[in-house]
């Protein structure tokens, strides 16, 4: 099968192509190799991929109309994994415009693609964000998410709506995946897992947001691909059970569905930190400070539907991904 994969030098996306890789498959990986974290490490994870057979980069803006309708009618994919995207929420305050173009505009251009080109599945990254002030737990894929808290949520619930709308009036076979904190080697160094290790190991505070009472549902990068491949391969099909008088979000009369991935098991910020001690063999200066804006207290991700339609659930314990993302992060860094 011949992949695009969006994204492909971030995090998600250049695990994803190397299991793609890995089974045989040919991936054409684009990405614009931004500025939002460190680009060296973006160049370091193509380079892995970089002598793979099957594998080809263009470096390319998926909000750039033209160039991604060319990309599509000359490739002639047979499926899409569209990972890229403007992360993180906080940056969202104040850079708005990036999450339009990128989110927006990009996703946009990649459903179109799929439209006019036979793409025969398009796989999709949402994020466990778009719950926003839902406090229900576990999150559902079957509950109502109306309510974002930050700009980056409120564009990826953007990107479902758009994508139902083509599933219904294309026929375009659309899975939305909404994953819950996602770590690992090769990670982002915004997130929270990253700058703990590396502060902790040059022996500099850390900031605790939340006064540490977040929990979160940490997901290891393998779990979150092997979901990924594992639902590409699984085409979505209309629900037939799906009614108008009880519309259920996370399916539809259209080819279309919405899963979470995650570990099903919420874990207290503080145990977390606790956990990075132990595997840098450090104990970490900490600076406790006030909820940030956008951010959600705390994440926990219901996963029968996806345990159920393509047999998989999150597995990694969080004390053995830790510590191979600590391996690699000394390994990667010299530490």
């Amino acid at each position: 099968m011949k992949f695009l994969v969006t994204g492909v030098a971030g995090f998600i996306g250049f695990h994803t192509a190397m299991r793609l890789l890995d089974r045989g498959d040919e991936v054409v990986g684009v990405d614009n190799l931004n500025g939002y974290y460190d680009p060296e490490l973006k160049k370091a994870r193509l380079a892995q991929l970089g002598g793979r057979p099957g594998f080809s980069f263009l470096h390319l803006d998926i909000a750039e109309r033209a160039a991604m309708a060319e990309l599509f009618r000359v490739q002639r994919f047979g499926k899409v994994i569209h990972l890229a995207a403007q992360a993180g929420v906080r940056y969202g305050m104040h850079n708005p415009h990036a999450y339009i173009d990128s989110n927006i505009v990009g996703t946009q251009n990649v459903l179109e693609g799929c439209r006019h080109n036979g793409v025969a599945h398009l796989v999709m990254a949402s994020s466990s964000s778009v719950y926003g002030a839902n406090t229900k737990m576990p999150f559902s894929a079957h509950d109502n998410v109306d309510h974002p808290i930050s700009l980056y949520a409120a564009t990826k619930k953007a990107n479902e709506l758009a994508a139902h709308a083509y599933a219904h009036l294309y026929g375009v076979p659309i899975t939305a995946l909404r994953f819950f904190t996602v770590y690992g080697p090769w990670g982002r160094p915004d997130m929270a897992y990253f700058s703990f290790t590396k502060k902790i190991l040059a022996g500099e505070p850390i900031e605790i947001f939340n006064n540490g009472g977040h929990a979160r549902d940490f997901t290891y990068i393998d779990d979150i691909v092997e979901g990924v491949v594992r639902t590409a391969d699984r085409i979505a099909t209309p629900d037939p059970n799906w009614t108008g008088d009880a519309p259920d979000p996370a399916t539809s009369s259209a080819p279309y569905r919405v899963y979470n991935i995650g570990n099903n098991n919420p874990v207290a910020l503080m145990d977390f930190i606790a956990t990075i001690e132990t595997a840098t063999g450090r104990t970490a200066n900490k600076v406790f400070v006030p909820l940030q804006p956008g951010d959600v207290a705390k994440t926990y991700a219901d996963i029968r539907d996806l345990e159920r339609d393509v047999g998989f659930r999150p597995s990694m314990p969080l004390a053995q991904g830790i510590e191979r993302f600590v391996a690699w992060y000394r390994s990667y860094y010299g530490v």
